[in-house]
């Protein structure tokens, strides 16, 4: 199987996913169980990607700048900063340590 036909092959599959929710009865959909689970799969599946973008690199996992910057950013976000303010102050926290030579 050629890499071309493995993309079409996993187009399709999303395809046919995709067409397969909209025959769920929306009483179904709006049930409070399955409210739940969606809203919490999204929010677990967030966090997921934020510890492999924060942690990985490649087969690895690395704690470096990016770490801390995290930290920084969730205290701010949790006292209720503003988005621009949060994505700066990691920013900075990240670029001084990798400055300082503390986290490569």
């Amino acid at each position: 199987m050629s890499i071309w036909s493995a993309i079409l092959l996993a187009a399709l599959i999303c395809l046919a996913l995709k067409a397969a929710g909209y025959l769920v009865p929306p009483r179904v959909l709006e049930a409070p169980r399955p409210a739940r689970i969606s809203d919490l799969l999204t929010v677990a599946l967030l966090a997921a990607l934020v510890a492999v973008q924060t942690l990985g690199a490649g087969q690895a996992v690395v704690v470096d700048a990016r770490v801390p910057a995290l930290l920084v950013a969730a205290g701010l976000l949790w006292l209720r900063q503003s988005f621009l303010v949060v994505v700066v102050a990691a920013a900075a926290v990240a670029a001084i340590l990798r400055l300082v030579g503390l986290a490569a």
